[in-house]
């Protein structure tokens, strides 16, 4: 016991410099599709919103997304008034055949509603190929799992794109909640990992779940395991509310981090239990304002700012805020990790409660 609580107090605040990485980690997805380079992120960008002598307080975001109500500036609510169950589609969901089709008509038809909508998956087994989910859309829309949705496991159906599985892209007002399972179908991305095999070559393998420039976004009661690389990843973002996620992976597992934020601004995840083969949350570079609330985090690597100033980028990072988190088999606490060569600025992170 003491040994591990010494392992927590010394790992609050640990620079770590790296010489060698095997796999990149980070997201690729912009709109060009999918081509942006390995670390994600314009280190011209970050800048402008984020001054040397200037900090915002950590961002408190209203529950007004959780009811699906739009937090624009004018003020304007909307609540869905159309329902899509899946269930009336007719179709055998048997987790046998693949309901990627399926997936795509709901949310093309939910999507254009000008009314709102919520897309009901029942409580059946669906199996899906990559998809994406496109926004924007002209109404709020509430994604409710009750069921399984599991990946495919044929490894050639992600050749058009082998970095993502599930994506949501330039959704603003979304809640995906409804306490089901989304299943990554890891083990074959597993076994041929190199970090698994060092005879084999090093390659990407897909992110289960990534939101790319969400905005007013609520995550909730989900169950989100097993996922080929990296669980659920929040790109160039902004005003997320992630709750009551348990995120699971075996030990392990090579390169499932829990939750991935890149680039995002305002977002709390909290009341959430993450157990996976690498972070159990990492924070890279263009994100501003991260609270993680509550968070029990084990086996895995601990709460990771970084990896920043790969291949000599200028990266930052600032607000990150962990309270009341509990480490249990990781083998880190909170820290931060830096490359040799990069450089920018990583500041005003506060720890506290474990």
């Amino acid at each position: 016991m003491m040994d591990l609580q010494r392992a927590l107090l010394y790992s609050f605040f640990i620079i770590s410099i790296i010489s060698s990485y095997n796999c990149s980690q980070e997201d690729p997805l912009d709109h060009n599709h999918l081509k942006e380079q390995a670390s994600g992120y314009d280190s011209q960008a970050y800048p402008s919103y984020v001054g040397d002598g200037e900090f915002e307080g950590l961002i408190k975001l209203q529950s007004d997304v959780l009811g699906l109500q739009t937090l624009s500036d004018g003020g304007s609510k909307s609540i869905p008034v159309k329902t899509i169950d899946l269930n009336d589609s007719g179709v055998r969901a048997d987790g046998e055949e693949d309901d990627t089709e399926l997936f795509e008509t709901a949310w093309d038809e939910a999507c254009s509603s000008p009314e709102g909508a919520t897309i009901v998956v029942p409580q059946c087994n669906y199996r899906l190929k990559p998809i994406i989910f496109q926004g924007p859309c002209k109404s709020n829309i509430a994604f409710q799992v009750h069921g399984t949705i599991e990946a495919s496991g044929n490894q050639s159906d992600y050749k058009k794109d082998g970095k993502h599985w599930i994506v949501f892209d330039r959704v603003e007002n979304l809640v995906v909640d409804g306490g089901g399972v989304i299943d990554g179908n890891g083990k074959i991305w597993w076994e041929n990992s190199c970090k698994v095999n060092k005879s084999l070559p090093c390659k990407e393998a897909p992110t289960a779940v990534t939101f790319c420039e969400c905005k007013n976004l609520a995550v909730k009661n989900l169950k989100i395991q097993n996922a080929q690389q990296n669980h659920v990843t929040f790109k160039k973002s902004n005003h997320v509310q992630v709750s009551n996620l348990t995120v699971t992976s075996p030990e392990e597992s090579p390169n499932t981090d829990g939750i991935h934020v890149t680039d995002t601004q305002n977002i709390q995840i909290t009341d959430s239990v993450i157990g996976t083969g690498d972070d159990c949350i990492s924070i890279v570079s263009g994100s501003k304002n991260v609270q993680a609330t509550n968070i029990t985090c084990g086996p895995g690597h601990g709460i990771s700012i970084g990896s920043l100033g790969q291949h000599g980028s200028k990266d930052y990072v600032s607000g990150v805020t962990v309270n009341g988190a509990k480490f249990s088999g990781t083998t880190n606490g909170v820290r931060i990790k830096t490359w040799q060569g990069g450089s920018g600025k990583c500041k005003q992170h506060q720890v506290s409660e474990y």
